[in-house]
């Protein structure tokens, strides 16, 4: 799907939604890495007339645009973009931080009767906009410091110790998410299960959403080429470039591998490698959040189907009359 080629003509289809007395509801594109998430919003957006808010924990950082696989300045040029490429990497960042900047940014771009269009494949902070906060009080500095000095397998042993079904629940290779279960067991002294069960009741906007999918093997292409793309486009330097990151950014995927190669601790090879299986891994484990955390429809994307047979079908999906 080439949005750049065909922008013109997705543009003479869209609807006008200045026509609507009612606020446009936001949709909410995901899908694992490397299914095309950026290009498809961007086609949605200029036939709905909309805006994109990016929902990606690391492309929200200035400084690594090839290494988060920001959208292109060409997508950037189509329609405007939000959320994207505007924090310093050397801030940390949350999803309470990140709930009330896209809330605000939503409630903007609703006032000019455009559609906000948020896209990303970082549950937690999606997970924010559709069943809202969980109420957790605030964490104990001393007790999150006890946590960070726990290694990941030390971590994890002392979480099932407290709350066995935890562990179920998690991305049990994410230290961040390992510790953050820990702190909220420790600190509410009631299973993870529990502090969840809140998230259902406070979703602070209506949303409607799409989950973008495509064949398996057609996907890991995808993010073979997407890879080998990185360095073509100068991904080393980059990183060489970069300030040094801070404990948010640093988790970038290939952020730590480069880091590696620049010392001279790895091949090429090995880093490209590194890379490769760690964006694979990454996607399987947003294929099951995607399928476990939300319940929108599916749309699979193949090299089959033209940019317009996508958007009808998107739009059908979405139950929206594009007029």
């Amino acid at each position: 799907m080439n949005v750049v080629q065909n922008a013109q003509n997705a543009r003479s289809l869209r609807n006008n939604p200045s026509t609507s007395n009612t606020k446009p509801r936001p949709i909410i594109v995901t899908g694992p890495t490397g299914v095309g998430k950026s290009s498809f919003a961007v086609a949605l957006a200029i036939r709905l007339g909309g805006e994109v808010i990016g929902a990606d924990a690391y492309q929200i950082y200035a400084g690594l645009p090839i290494l988060t696989a920001q959208p292109s300045p060409e997508l950037q040029a189509l329609v405007p973009h939000h959320l994207i490429g505007f924090l310093d990497l050397r801030e940390s960042f949350d999803v309470a931080r990140y709930q009330r900047l896209a809330l605000a940014t939503i409630a903007d771009i609703q006032s000019r009767k455009r559609t906000p269009i948020i896209v990303g494949g970082t549950g937690l902070y999606l997970k924010s906009l559709t069943h809202g906060l969980a109420n957790i009080p605030p964490i104990d500095r001393l007790l999150r410091e006890q946590i960070a000095t726990l290694n990941l397998s030390d971590a994890i042993k002392k979480l099932a110790s407290l709350d066995p079904s935890a562990p179920a629940l998690i991305d049990l290779q994410n230290p961040v998410r390992v510790r953050r279960a820990l702190e909220i067991v420790l600190s509410t002294g009631q299973p993870l299960a529990k502090a969840r069960e809140q998230w259902t009741s406070n979703a602070p906007v209506d949303f409607c959403g799409l989950t973008l999918f495509r064949p398996r093997e057609e996907l890991h292409s995808r993010i073979k080429t997407n890879v080998e793309s990185l360095f073509e486009s100068g991904v080393v330097e980059e990183v060489r470039s970069a300030l040094e990151a801070g404990p948010t950014a640093s988790k970038a995927i290939g952020y730590r591998e480069i880091q590696a190669l620049l010392r001279e601790e790895t091949s090429l090879t090995e880093c490209r490698e590194a890379i490769l299986t760690a964006t694979r891994q990454y996607s399987k484990r947003q294929i099951t959040w995607c399928r476990t955390q939300f319940d929108f429809p599916v749309l699979e994307l193949t090299h089959d189907l033209t940019q317009k047979e996508i958007l009808d079908s998107a739009l059908s999906l979405l139950n929206i009359t594009n007029m």
